[in-house]
């Protein structure tokens, strides 16, 4: 063996670096790497994805709708005689493209005279359930937890604390138009009612 080739060997046996192995390394950790970022990047998209309705929800208070002051008809004045309540509906203008079915909303639509309406909300003032009318004992019941109202609205009995809740209407060319922009509930309708029948009592807003 000549000494010309000794100190090569010897160097290739004490460095021990193969490069096969160095390439190979390199593979793993580009690949490990690569699978790191990609997780990453699902783990952003999701996260994006869950954000967007929080995100409407904390801007909503502050963000300007069109709808939220819409006016819809509810039909010609014919359609709703004198001293009947009637069933009406009508298309939420807040509705998205995808809600379907579910935007028809429906109210009770009571006339009370040539020019004087009551639009009622559908819903129970206790706990949203939507209530019925019966016109032979001219009342509206909640078939839920025996909510009752009068005619006019008013609470019967049973668990509601209040009467039913109310839209705002109008009449545009013989067409009878309520303020569809916003649901009727106790924070924008809330008026003065009597909850109780006991002496001394008073009326308060609820």
């Amino acid at each position: 063996m000549s000494n010309a080739a000794y100190p090569a060997n010897r160097q290739e046996k004490t460095s021990g670096v193969n490069p096969a192995t160095t390439s190979g390394d390199a593979r793993i950790v580009s690949r490990r790497w690569l699978l790191f970022k990609a997780a990453i990047a699902l783990n952003g998209a999701v996260g994006l994805v869950l954000a967007v309705p929080i995100f409407r929800y904390l801007l909503a208070p502050w963000r300007k709708d069109a709808s939220y002051e819409s006016w819809v008809s509810l039909g010609a004045l014919d359609e709703f005689p004198v001293g009947e309540t009637r069933l009406a509906n009508y298309k939420n203008p807040s509705a998205d493209p995808w809600d379907g079915q579910t935007d028809n909303v429906a109210c009770y639509v009571r006339r009370e005279g040539p020019g004087e309406f009551k639009v009622f909300a559908i819903n129970c003032a206790h706990l949203g359930c939507p209530v019925r009318w019966f016109p032979q004992s001219q009342l509206f019941m909640c078939p839920c937890h025996g909510g009752v109202y009068y005619a006019d609205g008013s609470r019967a009995s049973g668990p509601p604390e209040r009467g039913l809740f109310t839209y705002n209407w109008k009449i545009v060319s013989d067409n009878l138009q309520i303020d569809a922009g916003q649901m009727p509930t106790l924070s924008n309708t809330a008026k003065l009612v009597t909850i109780s029948t006991r002496p001394g009592d008073s009326k308060c807003s609820g």
